[in-house]
């Protein structure tokens, strides 16, 4: 067996060991992946939502601003835990686009919609609740709706199972 298959057999036999190999996936496991994930796309779509209201941006401009700083965030957190497991900068790249790609766009097509649709949302200033009440209720929506998603890219050894193997214990 070369190494690379053994390596891949030992990451088929770690993932099988956190129930990520199969139907055996829990939905506290795909919540807690939902849940990091979450946060890094939080963190850049309330940045986003921020900025482009602040900075007066069209509806439009804001809703890229809020998904490119989702995707950068996102990512972001993916990669500092597994450069921190010791992964050079191309690996670790490769497993945050593996890991949170499916997600983010779940995510950011659940939060932008609820914040297109609520009426004045997006036209409200940072002082208006309905502006954070609309925001707030777009990203408890979008966990909710990529949990089963999760759950699922988990149970077939894609998304957040691929970080896991690199998970200090």
């Amino acid at each position: 067996m070369s190494h690379e298959q053994h390596q891949h057999h030992s990451e088929h036999a770690h993932h099988a060991h956190h129930g990520h190999g199969g139907g055996g996936v829990t939905w506290a496991a795909a919540a807690q992946a939902t849940l990091h994930c979450l946060t890094g796309c939080a963190i850049g779509e309330i940045l986003g939502m921020v900025l482009g209201t602040a900075l007066g941006l069209h509806n439009g401009g804001t809703v890229v601003l809020s998904v490119l700083l989702a995707f950068v965030f996102g990512y972001a957190l993916t990669m500092r835990g597994v450069l921190k497991a010791g992964l050079d900068v191309r690996t670790a790249v490769k497993v945050a686009l593996a890991a949170d790609t499916v997600s983010i766009i779940v995510m950011e097509i659940i939060d932008n919609t609820v914040m297109v649709t609520v009426p004045g949302a997006m036209d409200a200033g940072l002082g208006d609740a309905r502006f954070w009440l609309a925001l707030a209720g777009s990203l408890v929506l979008a966990f909710v709706l990529t949990v089963p998603v999760n759950r699922w890219m988990i149970g077939k050894g894609r998304g957040h199972a691929v970080v896991h193997a690199y998970h200090q214990h």
